[in-house]
């Protein structure tokens, strides 16, 4: 009977998908052993972008997040997956190398490795720069639908991660565009041009194929499958362990995960989403329209916010069909990020001006220059091109040339040339005034006990948050008053 190696990815595209990030270190504490303890191959816990979001909302430092994750596992491997141009926007590669270096101490041990473009040279900068480091990468072939996008341009991009000696290859699929018919397609050719190297497959749900697309990637000789933990499955998330589990039993094959040790973190993160009111995730409906806008689910939620902010709500439909022509004029790129928000965000504002890119972002701009890769000169809409860089803000951008430079000169940059690697890494991503923010209001960590008292837990955790002094609670017959330095409480009758 054939074993299915399962990676969780609960606490990182879990949460992202569902919560956006806001899931604390103190969530996560409480079920790193069980976690560590049920058989997984690898966990996923981090991405670039929750440093910002731990430092600046969080009041959390992420590598030390890593640190204990660490520490309190050690059985199985921890994963980061970094991808598209977000992770130093200019892609400094001697931050990339100081980054992975950090990484590596603080006990990451895997990486999946993306570029948007798919782009070999980029897939070779990235995976060389962590595994010097030692951080075993896994090269992302992102799937996308277009006309460019067909067998033959995903069996000669998948040869080319295969040429790079990565340790592993993935299918991703953020945009949950799979069907089951593509899947068994796709994964025949990819495991040929692959050769020796390992394949995982990592889909969304969005259109509620999900769990089929991962049935047939392994009935079609994938080995290696992604999946979340419940309530932090399906919905924008990956599938559900839970089922795929039962699913691949049902098909003869074996199943290493212990899902009894799985029940209590499943009880754990449904307890934290009923009290801090974030969502449940829920099997979706099949959605034809997204294989046709292909804009991932989060991002359909900031257009919507984008259009609300100049009332202009209904126009969202509009914005989505604008949003294929835009694609299309823009050389089909993936839509992953960023340039999935690059689209979206221009189709918004040419819904909303009526005058088709008459106002373009800087963004646009960027694009249309090649500053976030691509052989746009070759792939775009000539004319849209055109347009686009007839205005003295392109002249302006374009004059900017980014040079790579050495860690010695950007350390002086930042003031920081005899401090330690991770404060180099925190100034180069993120604003001084967060950093020492996040560090004059950081607390030790509290870990939430989802099976003690729910009353002084909730209580506890307000009284912790950053800007709060006082909590104050009141009910008939009851008032309760908590501050940082005294405690009153009144009592009346019934």
């Amino acid at each position: 009977m054939e074993r299915i190696e399962f990676v969780d990815v609960t606490l990182r595209d879990g949460q992202q998908s569902l919560w956006a990030e806001h899931m604390t270190t103190g969530m996560m504490l409480p079920v790193i052993d069980a976690l560590d303890r049920a058989g997984f191959g690898a966990i996923e816990v981090l991405a670039p972008s929750f440093i910002g979001k731990c430092v600046r909302d969080l009041r959390e430092d992420p590598i030390e997040r890593v640190r204990l994750l660490r520490e309190r596992g050690g059985r199985t491997p921890l994963r980061i997956n970094a991808g598209g141009l977000n992770l130093f926007g200019t892609d400094q590669q001697s931050m990339v190398e100081l980054f992975w270096r950090v990484m590596a101490r603080a006990g990451i041990g895997e990486v999946r490795v993306s570029d948007s473009w798919n782009d070999p040279a980029v897939w070779k900068r990235r995976a060389g720069a962590a595994a010097a480091a030692g951080v075993r990468p896994i090269i992302n072939v992102t799937y996308s639908i277009s006309p460019r996008h067909d067998n033959a341009y995903y069996a000669s991009r998948t040869r080319a991660a295969a040429a790079l000696a990565p340790w592993r290859i993935c299918l991703k699929d953020p945009g949950g565009l799979l069907t089951p018919e593509r899947t068994a397609e796709l994964v025949p050719l990819m495991r040929e041009a692959a050769g020796d190297i390992p394949l995982e497959i990592h889909t969304h749900c969005l259109t509620g194929l999900g769990p089929l697309c991962v049935l047939e990637a392994v009935r079609r000789g994938i080995r290696i499958v992604n999946t979340a933990i419940p309530p932090l499955a399906d919905d924008a998330s990956l599938p559900s362990v839970f089922n795929v589990a039962a699913n691949l039993r049902a098909m003869g094959y074996a199943t290493p995960v212990d899902e009894a040790l799985l029940q209590p973190v499943e009880a754990h993160f449904r307890k934290i989403a009923e009290r801090e009111g974030f969502p449940i995730g829920q099997p979706a409906a099949y959605d034809y329209a997204q294989y046709v806008h292909q804009v991932p689910g989060g991002m359909i939620s900031n257009l919507r916010n984008q259009l609300r902010e100049v009332g202009a709500e209904d126009r969202l439909p509009a914005a989505l069909e604008e949003t294929v022509r835009v694609r299309e004029e823009f050389g089909f790129p993936i839509m992953v990020t960023p340039l999935s928000q690059f689209v979206g965000t221009q189709a918004a504002v040419n819904v909303m001006t009526g005058d088709r890119y008459a106002q373009v972002t800087d963004q646009t701009i960027r694009y249309a220059l090649g500053h976030f890769g691509g052989d746009v000169e070759q792939l775009m809409d000539a004319g849209v091109r055109a347009r686009i860089l007839d205005r003295p803000r392109a002249r302006e951008l374009a004059a900017i040339v980014t040079e790579q430079r050495s860690e010695a000169e950007i350390r002086r940059d930042l003031d920081a040339v005899d401090l330690p690697e991770e404060e180099v890494l925190f100034r180069h991503l993120l604003r001084r005034e967060d950093i020492a923010r996040m560090r004059a209001e950081s607390r030790p960590i509290h870990e939430i006990d989802t099976g003690g008292d729910a009353l002084i837990d909730i209580l506890d955790t307000l009284s912790r948050r950053a800007g709060r002094s006082t909590v104050h609670i009141s009910r008939p017959g009851f008032t309760l008053t908590l501050g940082r330095s005294a405690a009153v409480a009144e009592r009346g009758g019934r």
